[in-house]
């Protein structure tokens, strides 16, 4: 039993629970949940414990909306009640955020993610996981290659006929899918279709999706590799074109965890990417037209980054209050008054900065900066061969300078 005089026990206890209920927490765990004086958790979680006759506070969604409840509680035995591992995908990260590590203790359950690898016979290193409990669907898209191994999480059955739906809309309806409800617990059912074929309309939560990608004939596979072809983005010709978006991602360095200013986002290249380089990564995007902001936000969607975000407006002025970036690529807009002045300003020591120009103006001014600030010039130049008349010729694309600097 918990000593209630011991003060310098954790007041609130992180409680992972799976669809078996009490009957499958640790004595801990049990021994927490009698000694708790409030229990928080989902409508389902409390559902689980309704035997234990404990006082209880349901939930709000999203969770952080029930932040305020649970920190007032402070001084009382409360414990908190998730779905498996509490800090993956679970609302454990968002609650230790907000309290010192001596004030909680968690004790996690097997995951759904392990729930299902176990069934299905998955190797969880090989598996691409990922929540979509509150994120667009379109996030599976760079994921999507023939063989890959998903499993996802969804918010309610409805979700799964919409996967289906955009696996067979994306190229993939052919890919076998899994339908994993209530994994671990006595209503436990599972289900295997095609996404073209899927037709269930009776999926309960809590439910998982296990995916085996089949790529039909025809259908789009995003490299992993920098530098995508051109076709893949919609564009009025404001590209950075294949080749030179290669060598300035490379210039870039994402490394992951890290925020990039893209400013003249254009189509949007460069930022998304950016993301795709690193699932953590953070882009924010500053375009002037309205017409290529849409379509930068139609790329984002299309490539599987709907999390870019893509701003109306200009620089200088719309740098202002940005959160501070780990690199900055100007495309467009170097030459505009302050531009280079804000940029530099709120670029963090070992921050980088990648410049592109073509014209002849924003070349000087990039070679002033580069003699004041010192970095790398380059002077990219690229050449296609294509026809001219019946036989074939090189054509050059207007060279780009690039400056490039580590402040």
């Amino acid at each position: 039993m918990i000593r209630t005089d011991d003060t310098t026990r954790p007041w609130l206890s992180i409680v992972g629970i799976g669809e078996d209920g009490v009957a499958g927490l640790s004595e801990r765990a049990r021994a927490l949940l009698a000694a708790a004086d409030l229990v928080v958790g989902g409508d389902r979680h409390l559902a689980l414990v309704a035997a234990l006759n404990k006082p209880s506070l349901p939930w709000r969604v999203p969770f952080s909306a029930s932040l305020p409840e649970v920190l007032a509680q402070r001084g009382r035995h409360v414990v908190v009640l998730c779905s498996g591992d509490p800090f993956w995908h679970g609302a454990g990260a968002v609650l230790a955020d907000h309290l010192a590590p001596q004030e909680w203790t968690a004790l996690p359950a097997p995951s759904t993610f392990s729930w299902a690898a176990a069934k299905l016979g998955w190797r969880l290193e090989d598996v691409v996981p990922l929540g979509l409990h509150a994120r667009p669907i379109a996030t599976l898209r760079p994921h999507l290659r023939d063989g890959a191994q998903l499993l996802v999480l969804l918010r309610d059955g409805a979700a799964v006929a919409d996967v289906a739906a955009y696996l067979t809309t994306s190229g993939f309806g052919a890919s076998e899918i899994v339908v994993l409800e209530a994994l671990g617990g006595p209503h436990e059912r599972i289900r295997r279709t095609t996404a073209s074929n899927y037709a269930y309309a009776d999926v309960a939560a809590p439910v998982a999706l296990g995916i085996v990608a089949v790529a039909e004939p025809g259908a789009t596979i995003i490299p992993c590799a920098g530098g995508l072809p051109d076709d893949l983005f919609q564009h009025d010709g404001q590209l950075t074109k294949r080749e030179i978006r290669a060598v300035t991602l490379s210039t870039l360095a994402p490394r992951g965890h890290e925020l990039l200013w893209d400013i003249g986002a254009g189509s949007g290249s460069i930022g998304i990417e950016w993301l795709l380089a690193a699932r953590s990564n953070r882009a924010i995007g500053i375009e002037a037209r309205p017409d290529r902001l849409a379509t930068a936000r139609a790329n984002a969607e299309a490539l599987g980054v709907p999390h870019f975000d893509l701003r109306l407006g200009q620089a200088p002025d719309a740098l202002t209050a940005l959160p501070p970036p780990d690199a900055v690529f100007i495309g467009g807009g170097a030459s505009r008054p302050g531009v280079m002045e804000t940029v530099w300003q709120a670029l963090p020591a070992g921050g980088r900065l990648v410049v592109n120009a073509v014209t002849l103006e924003t070349e000087a001014l990039l070679i002033d900066w580069h003699g004041r600030h010192g970095g790398e010039l380059l002077r990219l130049a690229v050449e296609r061969a294509s026809p001219v008349g019946g036989l074939t010729a090189w054509r050059a694309a207007m060279p780009v300078v690039q400056w490039s600097v580590r402040k």
